[in-house]
């Protein structure tokens, strides 16, 4: 008697709707830290700048240079803005795919605990038919003994 799990087809689903969400989250994790890490530079460049200025304005700058640094710390700036906003939407995009990545595995999970309970039915099941064999080939045994 072999064991055949009626929901295999929809289990196999579920594992590959799982994997997919898996990739898919670990894909926008990656992009997150890309997008994280772009950020960091990004504000390390910018505290640098901000550094050099500092210590050209101390030994003296032409207005015509501190226009230039100041023009480049705005486009900074407007930089920082537009990656930040990436960074919110990466973090937004990576949640997302975390919680349906949650989703499946909590689907797979309750499928996996089906077949594992219906496993167990299937095995009490065996267990029964051979105890009814046991019995019936005792009672013959007992039966053959008494004719004797």
């Amino acid at each position: 008697m072999n064991y055949h799990y009626k929901f295999e087809k929809i289990l196999t689903i579920k594992e590959k709707e799982k994997n997919d969400a898996s990739s898919k989250y670990n894909e926008s994790v990656k992009k997150f830290e890309e997008v994280a890490e772009k950020l960091y530079k990004l504000l390390k460049k910018k505290e640098d700048m901000q550094n050099f200025q500092q210590v050209k304005l101390k030994e003296g700058m032409a207005v015509q240079e501190i226009r230039h640094h100041q023009q480049f710390m705005d486009n900074i700036e407007k930089l920082l803005a537009r990656i930040q906003q990436e960074v919110v939407e990466a973090r937004y995009r990576m949640n997302a795919y975390q919680e349906k990545l949650i989703e499946k595995n909590i689907e797979v999970k309750k499928y996996e605990k089906i077949k594992e309970k219906d496993f167990d039915k299937f095995l009490d099941q065996i267990k029964e038919i051979e105890n009814k064999n046991m019995d019936e080939i005792s009672i013959r045994q007992f039966i053959n003994k008494a004719i004797r």
